[in-house]
Formats: C-alpha cells, structure tokens, sequence
C-alpha cells in the first residue's frame, strides 16, 4: 500500500463487485503550521483531500456529496473513463452537482498501476486554488521491489491578512483569485509541521508527486540520485527512467521517483524556489520542505 503522511486513505464499501466510496466536497479548516488556521475547501475534512487507493480491473463508484455553497464536480485526472463521468460539466454531459446534492461517478478502473489525482473541474480558479483536490493511487496488484511508498501532493495558498514575513497564530481566509502565495505545502501542511518521510537502510522508496494547483515546483532531494520511474500515471520503462536529483513538477502533472536509501542522515526534500522554501517569507526554513529521515534499527 501507499503512504500518504498526512493525508488519511479513503475507505470504501465492497459489494456485489463494486467498491463504493464517499466523498464530501465542503468546507475545511486546516492547520497549515502550529495554531496557523486556513479556511479553504476539502473533501471529508482535509485539504488535500483521502487518498484514494484501486486497482486495475476494478468497478469503483463514488458518491461526490457537495456542501458547498456553490456547484462543484469532480475531475478524475488521467483516468481513461466514460465522457459523462470525467467531471467537466461546462464541456461535456458530466453534470454539475448542486449544493445539497450528489452525483454517482462510476466506472472500470482501465488505466495500469500509477500515480493520479482528482480535483474539482467547476470554477475552477476558485475551487482548486482553495484545496479541492487529491490522490488517486492504481495500485500494483503483484510484489514488487519497492520496500516503502510514500505519495505527496503539492500545495499554495494566498492568505490574507498577514504582513510580509508575518507568521502567527490565527485563523485566515484565502484569496483563491490571487497569484501572491505566501504559504507552500506538502499534503496540506507547511515545514516543519509536516510528517517525515520515513526510511530505512537499504530499502527501495518510491516517492508520487503530484500538483493540481497553479505554479511548477522543482522538487529537489539531498544527498541520493532518483530516477524517475512513473510519468502521469504511466510506467516507464527501466532502459528509458533518467537518473537526476531535481525534478519539474508542473499543474497537472504527476511523476514518479525512486530511490535507494544508502546514505543514512535527515535529508531534505523540497522545492528549490527560493519563495517556496519559507513561509510567509520569513526567514527560518518551512514552505514546500520535508526531511527524509532514515529509521533507527
């Protein structure tokens, strides 16, 4: 299975052959930093929302609820599926779901084992940029040589109300129209409140990366080389996978990336825009940042 630090799995209901899932679009308070509140919009109570984890060859269904204050829909991101599930309903016959409502998605999992995500495809300069997203993971359904599997989705929000520099306690509104992001995140949480990622010695890690908001983030890992191993949820193959250490994550992308842990210490793992690498533009570390923390056996 896959980690998602974080971020909870989204569970679902299996019968007669189909696995039934729910989804709540409403709205979401969430801590980015210690006491640091953002009022934004989420599935089931997280920005970003469960990650969804499948196979293929599956018969899945989910139950989009919308309490929101206006239509949304749900866009599921690389999957190949039927036009009126693909979640676009200014486009195609896939309806609009009203506040107070629901809409069934359902279709048959076709795409092979990879990295995917979902977000909302109605207004979306507002409904994206105040967090409704998250991961859709196809899962392999046979061993591989992947010892840990960690997924992390990419975040920026524009918070008003603070000055340049300024980070304190409070509970703070987004300007989802704005371009001026002060905050950065992984899995919905800003450095160093987030969970590390975990490894041990020897192990083969694989880490998802995936973006649904609006900048590219160039994410960078110390002291290992990755190759890239997964590109918008479709494998590559092992004579084609570059070698590298930074990697271009742009809107709508994802990309896979693994390792091998043989360099114990904290690493960290981040964007390497600077503006990206603070919060608020202060000066201590935090923004887009993790640390890759080897395990004591």
């Amino acid at each position: 299975m896959v980690e998602s630090p974080d971020i909870p799995i989204l569970q679902y209901v299996y019968k007669k052959g189909i696995k039934f899932f729910e989804l709540v679009a409403e709205p979401v308070r969430q801590e980015l930093l210690p006491g640091l509140f953002i009022n934004g919009w989420g599935y089931n109570g997280n920005i970003p929302g469960p990650t969804i984890q499948a196979y293929p060859g599956d018969y899945v269904s989910f139950r989009v609820i919308n309490k929101l204050p206006e239509s949304t829909s749900i866009h599921w991101h690389g999957l190949d599926l039927p036009n009126i599930m693909d979640g676009v309903p200014d486009v195609e016959p896939s309806p609009k779901i009203e506040p107070g409502h629901y809409f069934d998605y359902h279709f048959k999992i076709i795409n092979p084992p990879g990295t995917h995500m979902y977000h909302s495809h109605f207004n979306s300069i507002v409904q994206q940029m105040m967090g409704l997203g998250g991961g859709l993971i196809i899962l392999e359904p046979y061993p591989n040589h992947i010892q840990r599997d960690y997924f992390i989705m990419l975040g920026e929000f524009a918070l008003k109300g603070l000055e340049k520099g300024e980070v304190k306690p409070g509970v703070y509104e987004i300007d989802p129209k704005s371009d001026m992001f002060n905050f950065f995140t992984m899995n919905g949480r800003c450095f160093p409140f987030q969970t590390p990622v975990e490894v041990a010695y020897g192990e083969n890690v694989r880490i998802r990366l995936t973006n649904h908001m609006m900048d590219a983030h160039p994410i960078h890992i110390h002291g290992h080389q990755f190759c890239v191993s997964g590109s918008d949820g479709n494998p590559i193959p092992y004579y084609n996978r570059l070698r590298r250490n930074t990697i271009l994550v742009a809107s709508g992308e994802a990309w896979d990336i693994e390792f091998t842990a043989n360099n114990p210490g904290i690493w960290p793992f981040h964007c390497h825009i600077p503006h990206h690498m603070a919060n608020n533009f202060s000066e201590k570390t935090g923004g887009m940042f993790t640390t890759i923390i080897y395990k004591m056996e």
